[in-house]
C-alpha cells in the first residue's frame, strides 16, 4: 500500500492510514490576532473550536500525531490569536487547519471576552474559505451554553451545507458505556435541530489518551476537503453537461 497522500481529484479510495498520513503533515503557517489580518486563501479551510478545557489543542495534536503543534497554554484562555496550519505537500499544499482561542475562561477580562467573542463570530460567520467546524466538547459536561451560543454563529451555514459540522465528545475516556451513550444521544438531539436536507452533521466520541475516534476523525476530516467547493463555484457535473439547445 502507498503512504502517498491522495490528490484530492483522485477516485482513490481513502484509508484511515492515508488519512492519518494526511493529518500528520499539518505545519504551522501564521497566527493572527484580528480577522482582517488573515491571508486570502482558496484553501479549504477547517476551523477548530471549544470551550477552555475542552481538549482542543491535545485533539488537534493527537490527530497531527504531533505533541506541539497547537500549543496548549498553562493557562486557559491566554491564547488570544488564531493559528492556522498548513496541510498536505510542501509545494502544493491543500487544506488548513485554524485553530481558534478557547473561550469560557472566567479569569480572562470581560472586554477581552467580548472582542474575542466578535472576532470569532465574525471568523465563522463570513470567513470564505471555511469548509468545516470541528467543535470540542467535553462529553462528560455535554454541550454548555457558550457551545450552543458559538453554534448559533455557523448555523445559517450549516443548514445550507456550505460548511460541516463535527462535534467532537472529547475525553471519552472518562466515561463508562452507559454514559457516553447518554452523552452521544443528548448531544444528537440538539444537533437535530441544526440539521437539514443539505447540512453534513455529525457527532463522535474522542478520547486522546485511548487514541479512539482519531482514525475516523482524520478520514472525515480528508473527506472534506477532497469534496469542498468554494462558494458560488459550479460543480463539475453541470460544467460538463450538455447546454440546452435553443430552438
Amino acid at each position: 500500500m502507498t503512504n502517498e497522500i491522495p490528490d484530492a481529484a483522485s477516485a482513490e479510495p481513502i484509508t484511515e492510514k492515508l488519512a492519518l498520513a494526511w493529518t500528520h503533515t499539518a505545519r504551522f503557517l501564521t497566527t493572527a490576532s484580528q480577522l482582517i489580518h488573515l491571508p486570502p486563501t482558496e484553501l479549504p479551510e477547517i476551523a477548530f473550536v471549544g470551550r477552555s478545557n475542552a481538549g482542543k489543542s491535545t485533539a488537534i495534536n493527537t490527530l497531527a500525531q504531533q505533541k506541539r503543534l497547537a500549543f496548549a497554554s498553562k493557562t486557559p484562555g491566554r491564547t488570544q490569536h488564531i493559528n492556522l496550519f498548513e496541510l498536505g505537500p510542501k509545494d502544493a499544499p491543500d487544506a488548513l487547519f485554524a485553530d481558534l482561542p478557547g473561550y469560557g475562561y472566567a479569569a480572562v477580562a470581560k472586554t477581552a471576552k467580548l472582542r474575542w467573542q466578535k472576532v470569532m463570530a465574525d471568523y465563522l460567520e463570513v470567513r470564505r474559505s471555511l469548509s468545516g467546524v470541528v467543535l470540542m466538547v467535553d462529553s462528560r459536561l455535554g454541550l454548555t451554553d457558550l457551545d450552543k451560543q458559538l453554534l448559533e454563529f455557523v448555523a445559517a451555514r450549516v443548514a445550507t451545507g456550505e460548511i460541516r459540522l463535527l462535534v467532537l465528545l472529547t475525553k471519552s475516556d472518562k466515561l463508562n458505556r452507559k454514559e457516553a451513550d447518554a452523552a452521544l444521544r443528548a448531544t444528537t438531539d440538539f444537533l437535530a435541530g441544526m440539521t437539514t436536507e443539505h447540512s453534513d452533521v455529525a457527532v463522535t466520541l474522542f478520547s486522546a489518551l485511548k487514541k479512539s475516534g482519531v482514525g475516523d476523525v482524520a478520514l472525515a476530516l480528508r473527506e472534506w476537503v477532497t469534496t469542498h467547493r468554494l462558494p458560488g463555484t459550479v460543480p463539475d457535473a453541470v460544467l460538463a453537461a450538455e447546454p440546452p439547445v435553443a430552438d
